[in-house]
Formats: structure tokens, C-alpha cells, sequence
């Protein structure tokens, strides 16, 4: 499919994805969105698409948030419409059942670190700069950073990040636990492809099941969390996948991993 505002690359089981209007530093309109949304939906069928790589078009920037000439004239109602589109495709990216890597080329700021957020990891490029200035603006996040954000950082850092509005280096965000890894800006894109096909070459229902795991049980108490985690292990153990990761390590050889 052709996008207006993403690019669109597939290899070694990774989709790559670039949202491209570097000329607004990738700010997330609606179209934008739209385009995201129809991307993920089709990452999301394709078995083929084992990993995703995510990132912003140029070197300044990743996503440097929503675009604020459309927040700037939206209702109540739309606003609130607004948030909730964004949230259901944030939803959607942390919920994929497939690892999403952030790599995360310049500014990560409202809207865009919400969607790094969202991601399974974040790679940050030394020169990255994250960020919630929405109360700047007489804002506040609206894709689920109120609540994303303290679960990754912790309550207190997070109130700091959330009422200060101020951005914060990637070496700073890789201390508070935001990020996963920090690397040179030239390496970003190679790195974060690397890790991609890696990951790809995991057992794909074993991979969906841990994230759903993660995703779910930080939802529930610690003990319906572990008999989750149970019915799932039980559910992968009917797996064609196990059978043949059991198979070859007992074997003394490397895995073949077809997805069934």
C-alpha cells in the first residue's frame, strides 16, 4: 500500500515504518493516525511481519508530538474524541502480539513519546530529547501518557516530567527507566534492525504470549496474574513451535520456528 505520510519497508520478517513530514518534525495529524492505524491492522494479519521497527523521517526528530493546529480549534467533544482515537491505536501498538521497537531519531516529545511509550522498546539516539510539554500549551497528554508514564518511571519522576513540561536528554531518559538503550545517532537505525531480526526469529506464539502476559498481568492482582501466566504456558504447550524449540535443543541444534 502507498501512505502519504509513512514509509513502508519489509525484510527479514521486520517492518520498518518512517513517519515522514519532517518538514513539521513528524508531528501526528490526523491523517497520520489514519495511515498508522491501516499500517498496524495489516502488521497485525501478516504473518510474515515477525518484528516492527518504528521511526520518525530525518535525524531531528521522532515524532515531535500531535499537530497543534488541529488541537488548537477542537470542541470538548472533539477533544475527547480525539484522545480516545489516538489511545485505541496506541492500544493497538502495545497490544499487537508482536514486538514493536521505537527507534527514536530526535525529539520524542508529547504525542511522540506517548507512541515510543506505547512501543515494546525503545532505542533512543544519543542526541534523542523526550518529553510531555502539553502543559505548556494549557494542555494535557491525551494518548495515555498520564498513565504510561508513571508505570515506566515511577509515580513521582513522572508528576516532575508531566508538570514541568520540560524535555528531558536520552541519557537522562535510559537512567529513569524510559528508555531501554541509548546508542550513537549513526548506529540507531542498524542497531535497532538488528534487535528486530533477532526477535523475529523467536517462536512468534511464545513471543505473543509473553507480551500478553506482561500486558495483562500488570493489570491484574499478582495472583490472578500467575494463573494467567499458567493458562498460558498450558496454551503454548499445544504449539508445533515447542515441540520443535524442545526437539532442538535437546538435539543440540538451532530451532526452526514456522509459527504453528
Amino acid at each position: 500500500m502507498a501512505y502519504e505520510n509513512l514509509l513502508v519497508e519489509h525484510g527479514d520478517g521486520v517492518l520498518t515504518i518512517t513517519i515522514n513530514r519532517p518538514k513539521v518534525l513528524n508531528a501526528l495529524n490526523a491523517d497520520t493516525l489514519n495511515e498508522l492505524s491501516a499500517v498496524i491492522g495489516v502488521a497485525r494479519d501478516d504473518e510474515a511481519v515477525r518484528a516492527i521497527v518504528l521511526t520518525g523521517s530525518g535525524d531531528r526528530s521522532f515524532v515531535a508530538g500531535a499537530d497543534i493546529s488541529e488541537l488548537a480549534v477542537q470542541s470538548p467533544v472533539g477533544g475527547r474524541e480525539h484522545a480516545r482515537k489516538g489511545q485505541a491505536l496506541f492500544d493497538r501498538i502495545e497490544r499487537l502480539g508482536k514486538p514493536v521497537i521505537a527507534a527514536v531519531n530526535g525529539f520524542a516529545l508529547g504525542g511522540g513519546c506517548e507512541l515510543a511509550m506505547a512501543c515494546t522498546i525503545r532505542i533512543a539516539a544519543d542526541t534523542a530529547k523526550f518529553g510531555q510539554p502539553e502543559i505548556n500549551l494549557g494542555l494535557i497528554p491525551g494518548y495515555a501518557g498520564t498513565q504510561r508514564l508513571p508505570r515506566l518511571v515511577g509515580r513521582g519522576r513522572a508528576l516532575e516530567l508531566l508538570l514541568g513540561g520540560q524535555p528531558i536528554a536520552a541519557d537522562e531518559a535510559l537512567r529513569i527507566g524510559l528508555v531501554n538503550r541509548v546508542v550513537p545517532a549513526d548506529k540507531l537505525l542498524a542497531d535497532a534492525h538488528a534487535l528486530a531480526v533477532s526477535l523475529a526469529a523467536k517462536a512468534p506464539a511464545a513471543v505473543r504470549y509473553i507480551l500478553e502476559a506482561v500486558a495483562g498481568g500488570l493489570e491484574m492482582s499478582f495472583c490472578d496474574a500467575e494463573d494467567y501466566e499458567a493458562t498460558l504456558f498450558g496454551l503454548i504447550s499445544t504449539t508445533d513451535d515447542m515441540r520443535e524449540g524442545t526437539r532442538a535443543f535437546l538435539e543440540k541444534r538451532k530451532p526452526v520456528f514456522k509459527g504453528k
